[in-house]
């Protein structure tokens, strides 16, 4: 069985005191969808965060004072925003797993669908690690390192890679949800901004504010 999860690549978070967050493995991909716990989300608002935790450059504004309000003032304030990680395919029959690469972001996701419309190379980073994804007419096949000529690869239709896709879109639009009610909790004065932001990095519509 072929499985598809959208992932955020997680880093180190040494002291983080903002809000709650979980202990997931350092340099570990953490799965987005509605069935994280609040403190997952947390740390999933906080990788995006901190992905886009630049100095200020340019039209941009300078940062605010308080710690909360500079560590958002990326997320908040850039037009383009970044969130490290992608998609991430196993294979549960073989063990094989293809990972996002460097050059790879979540914020990217949409480009498989134009890989599956229109066919061609769609590579995800560069040596020593280059994920490569091709389409052969009605089939697919993901090779983890293209820089390996015995690099392990997952095979499947474009059928299927369109169904995992569809379970994709709806795992992070159910995330983007409970991150939606998780702001509203833990960051009530950035609420709306926040929930725009992670719609805008998700390329989602942005929730509904409850009346």
């Amino acid at each position: 069985m072929i499985v598809l999860h959208p992932v955020l690549e997680i880093y180190p978070a040494d002291d983080f005191d903002l809000w709650p967050i979980a202990e997931i493995e350092q340099f570990g991909f953490l799965p987005l969808s509605g069935e994280l716990s609040p403190a997952e989300v947390g740390t999933a608002v906080m990788r995006i965060a901190g992905c886009n935790d630049i100095d200020p450059d340019g039209d941009r504004p300078p940062r605010p004072a308080d710690a909360l309000g500079s560590f958002l003032h990326g997320l908040l304030t850039f037009d383009d925003l970044f969130a490290a990680g992608g998609l991430r395919v196993t294979d549960e029959s073989t063990g094989v797993v293809f990972l996002p690469g460097c050059c790879d972001g979540l914020e990217d996701w949409r480009d498989w669908h134009t890989f599956v419309d229109e066919g061609g190379l769609l590579g995800f980073g560069h040596d020593p690690v280059s994920p490569v994804a091709e389409r052969f007419g009605h089939a697919v096949r993901l090779t983890v390192n293209a820089e390996q000529n015995d690099s392990p690869v997952i095979e499947l239709s474009v059928t299927e890679l369109r169904r995992l896709l569809a379970g994709a879109e709806r795992d992070l639009a159910e995330f983007l949800a409970l991150a939606a009610d998780w702001a509203r909790r833990y960051l009530p004065d950035h609420y709306g901004p926040v929930t725009a932001a992670l719609a805008r990095v998700l390329d989602l519509p942005t929730p509904a504010t409850p009346s």
